[in-house]
């Protein structure tokens, strides 16, 4: 029995009738789109890739995306509580940890305030400690929204929420709706692209960049910034371009046949995924080489050619902004600060940390604004989630402070693309224990940064499984107040 008889064996009443009403509308639109037809010339292309227009016009036409993986001490670095370092070495009231879960914390734990040094910057004052001393210049580029609310205190539920919209794998990152949604426009790279520091993947795994039930033509193609920039790019040994040119065009010719045959969408993902391929080779290799940048420019973000790092991924986030990719993300290890290791250490342990990573987002913003391109490029860095007002529970006896996870209040920084420079929105309360004013709920997030690129978040959909899915589920309301 060959397969169009087993299909026909469990056809029934209902598929009939279904698949009849797609056939009479099959012939209908097939009317509709030939070549005589009115509108014949709007027929959409079959490269999934190519520009789209948003809903709305828009500032930003692309994104980097700053994933400090672990999430950085908010208390430590943008949001000051006076208050808290005035109480420190309290204990911690009922009303704030009492009927509450945290991840590593039990009993009535002591208030901390922040060993950090603050002042204010710009001409907005926004506040900022001295552990990121790089930022303090660019205090009227930022927008400091300090009233994040997020519902996961687990790293890899949290993750998954602020990249996909859900905690659970399978939902479609926010890097893959970007570019479902608007394409890209250098056909010659992906649309999307992953650079990972340290080496070690984000909490979600790939699912944090991943496209879920999206075609998979719109995930993230992660890159590497030593070695080959892309594994299996390279021509396998003993194949050159045009054979491998010859070997693509008789896969094109199956994959189309197999199209025509089965309509499964997959499989005319895969034509322009090895298409996309093929372009790369060429294309890859120049914009991922920064060995020709001036010494000045590797000084500036402290990269180093031939390295892994995240100043050089902060360079390669420059290089491939400037060549229209539409959707950077770079994931960044090591923002965990439990306390439990010197360098967990909120005092000596975060001024490291932050020695890695404030000079080369700095001399990224300066870069993009010297090249023209800040106000079109949106700028997004933080964690998945915040740290507790007090010490966390495990390292409570400890000479090393360090924080828990906690999800009732966090900062977030936006830049460029449309954001309101220097300028610092919402607050917590005087001990930073919950959002005082202006919360900023994870799905408003979201649905603020599709605004700034120019979707609305309602209409920005895609259909499975009998129901249409967003990046903000059900929820989300646009923060206009960030928007300049």
């Amino acid at each position: 029995m060959n397969i169009h008889e087993q299909k026909l064996q469990h056809q029934t009443r209902r598929h009939f009738l279904a698949d009849s009403g797609i056939c009479v509308g099959g012939i209908a639109l097939g009317q509709l789109l030939s070549d005589n037809a009115p509108g014949a010339d709007l027929v959409p292309p079959p490269n999934p890739l190519l520009p789209k227009k948003p809903h709305f016009d828009a500032k930003a036409k692309r994104v980097i995306y700053i994933h400090l993986t672990g999430s950085p001490p908010h208390l430590d670095l943008w949001d000051y509580k006076p208050e808290l370092v005035k109480r420190n070495g309290e204990d911690c009231p009922d009303e704030f940890y009492k009927g509450k879960r945290f991840a590593f914390t039990s009993g009535r734990p002591k208030l901390m305030g922040t060993p950090r040094t603050f002042k204010q910057f710009g001409n907005g004052g926004t506040w900022m400690s001295d552990a990121i001393p790089n930022f303090h210049n660019l205090a009227d580029d930022l927008c400091v929204i300090k009233s994040m609310n997020t519902d996961q205190f687990n790293h890899a539920p949290a993750e998954l929420f602020v990249h996909t919209g859900s905690p659970r794998p399978g939902r479609p990152s926010f890097g893959s709706w970007v570019t479902y949604g608007l394409g890209t426009e250098n056909q010659n790279l992906p649309g999307y692209v992953v650079l990972i520091s340290n080496g070690v993947q984000p909490n979600g795994g790939k699912n944090s960049f991943g496209t879920g039930f999206i075609p998979s033509v719109y995930q993230g193609v992660q890159c590497r910034s030593k070695g080959d920039p892309v594994l299996y790019l390279s021509d396998p040994k003993g194949m050159n371009r045009n054979i491998r040119r010859q070997s693509l065009d008789t896969l094109k010719e199956l994959n189309q046949q197999a199209a025509k045959d089965f309509g499964h969408p997959e499989t005319l993902t895969r034509i322009a995924q090895y298409e996309l391929a093929f372009r790369m080779q060429m294309a890859v290799p120049e914009v991922m080489d920064i060995s020709k940048e001036s010494p000045k420019t590797l000084e500036a973000y402290g990269a180093q050619p031939g390295a892994a790092s995240f100043a050089n991924n902060c360079l390669l986030a420059r290089r491939l902004a400037e060549q229209d990719v539409r959707f950077v993300q770079l994931f960044d290890w090591g923002w965990d600060f439990h306390g439990t290791n010197p360098g967990e250490d909120i005092r000596g342990g975060l001024t490291n940390k932050c020695s890695k990573t404030d000079k080369p987002i700095g001399a990224l913003i300066n870069d993009l604004k010297d090249r023209g391109l800040f106000d079109e490029t949106l700028i997004i860095i933080g964690g998945e989630f915040g740290r507790t007002p007090f010490r966390e529970g495990r390292t409570a006896g400890g000479k090393v402070l360090g924080r828990d996870h906690f999800p009732d209040a966090y900062s977030m920084v936006i830049a460029g693309g449309g954001a309101k420079g220097g300028y610092s929105h919402g607050e917590t309360d005087e001990l930073g224990f919950s959002v005082a004013k202006d919360k900023v709920h994870v799905h408003d997030f979201q649905a603020t940064l599709l605004h700034l690129l120019g979707f609305d978040h309602e209409k920005l959909i895609y259909r499975f499984q009998g129901r249409d899915f967003r990046l903000t589920d059900v929820h989300g309301k646009v923060i206009k107040e960030i928007v300049s």
